[in-house]
């Protein structure tokens, strides 16, 4: 096979040659609107070279907080790409946004930076959703991501994603992946952080290989609260970490008043650029940050601890099953989140499978017995009871569950693991009508279990188990001596008051 040739550096101008001869929207040079950082940063990418003269990055990751410039970059790098990048195989290019308005947005900011610009608007024809050039070697087509499908395959210069923080796969990543033909194509990617940070949504993904460094050709820039890829700002405070334009603003109390007026939730998430939660959102994100003791993964059960475990099954085609086991810190006084797992791969699975693993994780931590609700019937018991664990049907539903997890989450009195999956589904759950749950399309297994097993660890109650003989002993009618035939009172006795123990779930506990 032969070796592909090492590309020279290209015929285009540096970046800043071209925008030297642009100006801003309000006609201001355009380079004089450019701090070091983001000058840095569009250097770095789109004209840096390895050693065999190709570009040394072809995708770039950059993140902070908003009003920091991040879809101005965007459009300036993808202008450059469009206009004056020297490529035999054309000058397509791509801008996606998150929703529709976010694409109007920028389509808007790209006609303004072209109606100030008479030498760019002199190469192009503008259309409803499209900048064309007139010598025909490249469309810019600026669309909503969900619009996209079009151009699934199709080869591109450069395809910038705005905001990618609502993407819950890698689907269109994948779709529009780089022509591998074009040692030239780049991605480029601007975003603040989202509502659900787990493996497998793209933004969560691209940050942990961002901080892993593993990828050679992946440029990563990150102003964050809780981190940065710039050291001036390492030991900034929040607020300047994720916002690397604030001096530039002339506003000093801009991100205070913002603070005042923005929910928790969302303050985070558009100043911090930290992850948030919904409207609606049954949690603070704040509590349930604070309550997640960062790397910890799952606690070795310990000799004489008492330990309690709460199980959320599943028929195995969508949902995950989970298991949560948790233990009471008579030290701290805090109920703790012990091990938190589900079945082995992802959904479709056999739940049976699942059964066995519980079972085994059940033992190690010394317990006989797991509680859950009431989904399948006896299928999912007698499971249970087959591997030697007895399922107790838990005495309250999921939404009565979150009631009394949340006092407990707000005073700071639980220690829940470190688990992706876990903190996106807790900071994701709503309040509909009267009760919490999760919003369609989404999913609330793994803060079931979690959520069961802190209410079983804070009440420290074992629950009450009935045998079989009992209950059969309990069907005989017994007499009491003097009174009816069967005691006084009732026709049964004291008898019929253990028969509703076993119907009556309250009774358990």
């Amino acid at each position: 096979m032969a070796k592909r040739r090492a590309l020279p550096p290209p015929d285009a101008p540096h970046p800043f040659v071209f925008f030297d001869k642009l100006r801003w929207i309000n006609g201001r040079p355009l380079m004089e609107t450019l701090e070091p950082y983001r000058r840095q940063i569009l250097q770095d990418v789109l004209f840096t070279f390895g050693p065999d003269g190709r570009l040394k990055f072809n995708m770039a990751l950059c993140g902070r907080g908003k009003k920091n410039w991040k879809t101005s970059d965007l459009i300036l790098a993808v202008f450059y790409r469009f206009f004056v990048w020297q490529s035999e195989a054309g000058n397509d290019a791509f801008i996606l946004a998150n929703d529709e308005g976010q694409a109007n947005d920028d389509l808007v900011l790209a006609k303004k930076l072209i109606a100030a610009n008479p030498i760019l608007a002199a190469e192009v024809t503008i259309n409803a959703k499209a900048i064309v050039r007139k010598d025909g070697k490249g469309t810019c087509q600026i669309l909503p991501a969900r619009d996209s499908t079009g151009a699934h395959g199709k080869t591109y210069t450069i395809c910038a994603y705005d905001e990618i923080h609502g993407y819950r796969s890698h689907d269109l990543f994948e779709a529009l992946a780089p022509d591998p033909t074009r040692p030239d194509a780049l991605v480029w990617i601007t975003s603040y952080a989202g509502i659900r940070h787990a493996p497998g949504i793209p933004l969560f993904d691209f940050l942990n290989a961002g901080k892993a460094g593993e990828d050679p050709r992946m440029y990563f820039s990150w102003y964050a609260g809780d981190f940065t890829t710039d050291p001036k700002l390492a030991d900034a405070t929040p607020e300047e970490r994720a916002n690397p334009s604030m001096p530039s603003w002339g506003n000093d109390g801009y991100l205070a008043q913002q603070k005042r007026r923005l929910p928790t939730h969302k303050y985070r998430r558009l100043h911090l650029n930290l992850p948030g939660a919904p409207d609606g959102a049954a949690f603070s994100a704040d509590h349930v940050i604070a309550a997640i003791v960062t790397g910890r993964k799952r606690l070795p059960p310990e000799s004489g601890q008492a330990y309690y475990g709460f199980v959320d099954m599943s028929g195995g085609s969508s949902d995950d099953a989970t298991l949560g086991i948790s233990y009471f810190d008579k030290e701290t006084k805090r109920a703790v989140l012990a091990s938190l797992m589900s079945q082995t791969g992802r959904p479709p699975f056999n739940p049976r499978d699942a059964i066995k693993k519980f079972a085994a994780e059940l033992k190690e931590y010394g317990l006989k017995r797991v509680i859950g609700d009431a989904y399948a019937g006896e299928t999912f018991r007698r499971d249970f009871e087959d591997l030697g664990i007895t399922y107790v049907v838990s005495s309250l539903n999921k939404s009565d569950i979150y009631d009394e997890f949340e006092p407990k989450l707000n005073a700071g009195e639980i220690e829940l693991l470190d688990v992706p999956k876990l903190q996106e589904q807790l900071l994701t759950l709503v309040v509909r009508g009267s009760k919490i749950d999760h919003q369609p399309g989404d999913h609330d297994d793994w803060s079931n279990a979690c959520a069961g097993a802190i209410w079983l660890a804070s009440s420290r109650k074992r629950p009450m188990i009935i045998s079989k003989e009992a209950l059969e002993r309990s069907m005989v009618p017994t007499k009491f001596g003097s009174g009816n035939r069967y005691g006084s009172g009732s026709h049964y006795g004291s008898n019929r008051g253990m028969m509703r123990s076993e119907f009556d779930p309250k009774r358990y506990f």
